[in-house]
């Protein structure tokens, strides 16, 4: 069985291949409202990884935006996205859930548009959290893999979601863009690639601009 048949067959927990996500990121455009340049993936990237040495071993660092709730859905439903796999790590261990949290709090980024994404994505986790409580009585960080399954089933894909299930699906598509962004301009997510063009530094600098490039994520403004 092919990576991708795995991934079909375990369902929508996965919520989207590492192959579709990373098609995903290089289609233009993302989400509606989503614009990430290289210079912003790389200025996210940068601020994580210094936040990330900065933390307590072993302890994820603290966020800035979301609330101790929301960050437990959010570093969950990243795992749903692109979990660990034989070929490289999780969406956690790529530092995403850090680099969303950087993202919606950012301090360059237009006030409206900003503001506009954080109203979208809290929003959407506030929903996620309210239908796995109306179903199994919990948030969906405290959801059991079935659990987190069945809901996912119902909005990883836009097109087949119920008219009640339309607004979760907008907000996972949205999430998935995210996720994406984060994952594949990470050290992970260029290891992933499999990319060897660029020798070991000692620090992070971001993702190449080559691999931006590769997967198709471009300065929509004009500049980053």
């Amino acid at each position: 069985m092919s990576d991708r048949e795995k991934e079909d067959a375990g369902g929508a927990r996965l919520g989207i291949g590492r192959r579709e996500a990373l098609l995903r990121v290089g289609s233009v455009p993302l989400a509606a409202g989503l614009a990430l340049s290289p210079g912003r993936l790389q200025a996210a990237q940068e601020h994580v990884h210094k936040a990330a040495a900065q933390a307590p071993k072993g302890k994820p660092a603290p966020p800035k935006f979301f609330t101790p709730g929301e960050w437990a859905t959010v570093r969950a439903l990243a795992d749903a996205v692109i979990p660990r796999d034989e070929r490289s790590g999780s969406a956690t261990e790529a530092l995403v859930p850090e680099f969303i949290d950087f993202i919606l709090d950012d301090p360059l980024a237009e006030p409206r548009e900003k503001e506009s994404l954080q109203t979208r994505v809290r929003g959407g986790l506030a929903w996620l959290d309210r239908e796995c409580r109306g179903r199994f009585g919990k948030d969906f960080s405290g959801c059991a893999p079935g659990e987190q399954t069945a809901i996912l089933d119902d909005i990883a894909w836009p097109d087949k979601a119920r008219p009640e299930m339309v607004p979760g699906a907008a907000f996972f598509s949205l999430f998935r863009d995210l996720v994406a962004s984060g994952f594949w301009s990470s050290r992970v997510g260029v290891e992933d690639l499999q990319y060897t063009g660029n020798t070991f530094v000692a620090e992070w600098k971001g993702c190449p601009p080559e691999i931006l490039a590769k997967i198709g994520v471009v300065d929509g403004s004009g500049g980053s």
